[in-house]
C-alpha cells in the first residue's frame, strides 16, 4: 500500500461484508442514525431545508444564476424521442451504471442475487418508459472513481447510483444531470464505541479519514485539509471505507449521510456523528450531448414524483429507506434552467 503526500491511496480491497453479515444485521434490527427527521446531533434531514421545511416549489433558475448557485437545475421534461433515446430503442436495452454495494440504494441481494434498491426502482421506471419493460436493462457495476469516464465513453447510457450534482461535474467532467431526486449531506461515520472523532472539526486532526476517490466527500475534505489536517485514505468504491473502518484501518468514513445510514444498518457497531456539512442533490447522470435523454428522464421523474403519498417515489422510499432515514415527506421539487 503506497503512501502519498496527501494521504494513502488504497486499491483492490475486497468487499468483506458478506451475505451472512447482512442477514445478521437485519436480524439485529436496523440502526436509525437519523431519527425524527433530524440527524443524531440535530442536523437537517435529507429532502428538506436546513430548518426542516419542505424544499422550494418547482420553478426556473434566474437568468443570471450560474451553475454554482443551482447546479441541480436541469432541462424541462419532454416525452419526445431524439438521437439518444432512439439509440437505446434500437439496441433494445438501457445500459445503466450502478453500484452493487450501496445497501438500500443499489446492492446485490444475498438471497436472490439480483441488484435491488431505491436507485434500481428508479432505473426500472426509466427503462419501462423508454423500452416498455422494466427488465430491459443491462446493469454495469461502475467504481466511483470511474463512473464519469463510463458516461463520457458511452459505456453506459446513464448512471443511477447516488451521484451528487455539482458544478464541477457539469463543467469539467462534461456530465448532464436530471432534476434532483434526493437530498443529502456529507457526514462522518465512526465506530459506535471508543471513537475520538466527534464531527467535521478539530477532532479529525491526524485521524485516518476514508473517502471514495472522485467523490464529493473527497472534494470537501480537500478544501479543509490544511485547516483540519486529517490523514486521507482513498478507495475506489465507497463501501471499501466501511470495510476499512471495520478492520480498524480507518478512524472514520466521510460520505453522504444517506449512504452512511445504510451502512449503519449493515453494521450496528457504527454510527453517524456531527452535523451534515454540505447540501447535496442526487441526480441521474448522462452524457452532456444526450439532451433528449435528459428531458426524457426528467419526464419520468415528473411522473415518478406525482401522486403525493401514493407516488412511486414514496413507495420506493417506504420500501428501501424509511427504516434508516425516517421522517422524509417527499422528494425535492425540481428546478429547471430553461
Amino acid at each position: 500500500m503506497g503512501r502519498e503526500e496527501r494521504g494513502w491511496r488504497v486499491r483492490g480491497w475486497a468487499t468483506v461484508v458478506s451475505a451472512a453479515a447482512l442477514v445478521a444485521a437485519a436480524a439485529a434490527g436496523a440502526v436509525l442514525p437519523l431519527q425524527d427527521g433530524r440527524d443524531g446531533d440535530g442536523g437537517p434531514r435529507a429532502g428538506t431545508t436546513a430548518t426542516g421545511a419542505p424544499a422550494a416549489a418547482p420553478g426556473k433558475a434566474s437568468a443570471d444564476d450560474d451553475c454554482g448557485g443551482h447546479p441541480e437545475a436541469s432541462l424541462r421534461p419532454s416525452s419526445a424521442s431524439g438521437p439518444a433515446v432512439e439509440r437505446i430503442r434500437k439496441r433494445g436495452k438501457l445500459v445503466i451504471g450502478v453500484d452493487q454495494n450501496g445497501y438500500r440504494w443499489s446492492y446485490r441481494d444475498p438471497v436472490s442475487r439480483k441488484i435491488v434498491g431505491f436507485d434500481i426502482d428508479l432505473a426500472k421506471a426509466i427503462a419501462k418508459d423508454i423500452l416498455g419493460s422494466e427488465d430491459a436493462i443491462l446493469y454495469k457495476t461502475v467504481p466511483t472513481a470511474k463512473r464519469f469516464d463510463a458516461v463520457n465513453n458511452r459505456d453506459v447510457d446513464l448512471l443511477v447510483r447516488t451521484v451528487s450534482i455539482t458544478c464541477e461535474r457539469i463543467k469539467e467532467k462534461h456530465i448532464a444531470f436530471s432534476t434532483a431526486y434526493f437530498k443529502a449531506g456529507q457526514q462522518l461515520l465512526v465506530p459506535r464505541q471508543g471513537s475520538a472523532v466527534k464531527g467535521f472539526d478539530a477532532s479529525v486532526k491526524g485521524k485516518r479519514i476514508c473517502v471514495a476517490e472522485g467523490s464529493t466527500a473527497q472534494a470537501e475534505l480537500d478544501k479543509e485539509k490544511d485547516r483540519l489536517r486529517p490523514r486521507v485514505l482513498l478507495v475506489a468504491n465507497q463501501l471499501d471505507c466501511l470495510v476499512m473502518l471495520q478492520l480498524g484501518e480507518a478512524d472514520a468514513v466521510f460520505t453522504d449521510n444517506a449512504l452512511a445510514a445504510g451502512q449503519a444498518a449493515q453494521d450496528p457497531a457504527v454510527r453517524l456523528v456531527g452535523r451534515p456539512v454540505t447540501t447535496e442533490y442526487y441526480g441521474v447522470a448522462m452524457n452532456e450531448q444526450d439532451t433528449d435523454l435528459v428531458r426524457r428522464v426528467n419526464k419520468v421523474l415528473e411522473d415518478y414524483r406525482s401522486g403525493g403519498p401514493d407516488s412511486h417515489w414514496m413507495q420506493a422510499y417506504r420500501t428501501w429507506l424509511e427504516a434508516d432515514l425516517p421522517g422524509i415527506e417527499g422528494p425535492p421539487e425540481p428546478l429547471y434552467k430553461d
